[in-house]
């Protein structure tokens, strides 16, 4: 029976200690904060609870997930391929471009799988524009624009990109099919020096695609979001309602528009971290590649940074 360890039982964490539960794998949590620590004993007493991960490297366990703060992602990860142990990181998974290829090196060289918690790549309807844009329906691929903001959650350590803009930078590299070729990023620090509350992310892929995103937590309301404009009409993707919009919405060839009306095409549920974990256990049982694998967070972190760097030019 496959074995995983969940490092860090926080926030989050505590989401990958319930669901990895739930799935049968559980092994044992590590946490360092001793309230956090008792409440796990509490609500999983068959599972061992320690408060350092010096134990579980010689454990014989299979995998370990680390949701702990992202300055220790790389160092933690590292310490459990060097111990051929397979990894799952939340996002992002490291705080560089050198990190992540390190990390990536570490995983070809023992042989592990190592996998970032890209959430959206496992939502069911982000798979359904996968198989529709490739299936050519939409035609052409004009622009696609990305939103995720919220009045919420205020990071100290990363801005507000490196906080939600990971999942939808993944989703539009799975989606375009690859690494943007040019990045431009302005943004705003309103209530910290330094640190971006809201940032507007433009780039440019292959096919002359153009992609935007815009990532807040000073919003008036939540809204998560995927617009899809082609040459045979618009995809709307509303991430709370889980719905797929088609927009029948397009030109002819003499630039005379047409609308023939909007149509739901998908409906689906809303379960993406079960389908993640369960995506994990699957690559670690398999040894297949994971979807959020290397080359998929490594293109994130590229574009984070380049963004990043433009940021603090600005």
């Amino acid at each position: 029976m496959t074995k995983v360890s969940v490092i860090g039982a926080g926030n989050w964490g505590k989401n990958l200690v319930k669901t990895f539960s739930q799935l049968g794998v559980l092994d044992s949590i590590v946490e360092l904060n001793p309230s956090i620590r008792d409440q796990m004993i509490q609500d999983y007493p068959d599972i061992t609870v320690f408060d350092n991960v010096d134990t579980i490297l010689t454990s014989g366990i299979d995998a370990v997930a680390i949701a702990t703060p992202v300055a220790t992602h790389f160092a933690l990860a590292g310490q459990f391929l060097r111990a051929g142990i397979d990894v799952f990181v939340e996002k992002p998974i490291a705080t560089s471009v050198e990190e992540t290829r390190k990390l990536s090196d570490l995983a070809a060289k023992f042989g592990n799988i190592l996998m970032t918690g890209h959430l959206l790549l496992y939502q069911p309807a982000i798979k359904f524009i996968y198989d529709y844009l490739d299936s050519g329906a939409l035609g052409k691929i004009f622009c696609l624009h990305m939103e995720r903001k919220n009045f919420g959650t205020v990071r100290s350590f990363e801005n507000v990109m490196w906080s939600l803009g990971v999942h939808d930078i993944a989703a539009m590299v799975y989606l375009l099919g690859g690494a943007p070729m040019k990045i431009s990023s302005h943004g705003h620090c309103g209530l910290q020096p330094d640190i971006q509350d809201s940032v507007y992310l433009s780039m440019r892929f292959p096919e002359n695609v153009l992609a935007h995103l815009h990532n807040s937590w000073l919003w008036h309301e939540k809204v998560r979001g995927t617009t899809v404009i082609g040459e045979h009409g618009i995809l709307v993707y509303d991430e709370l309602k889980q719905t797929v919009t088609l927009q029948k919405k397009s030109f002819s060839p003499d630039l005379v528009p047409a609308d023939g009306g909007q149509e739901i095409i998908f409906s689906g549920s809303n379960q993406p971290l079960l389908a993640e974990l369960e995506h994990f256990i699957h690559c670690i049982q398999t040894r297949e590649r994971p979807l959020s694998g290397p080359a998929n967070a490594l293109a994130v972190i590229e574009v984070l940074e380049q963004a990043q760097i433009q940021l603090e030019n600005a």
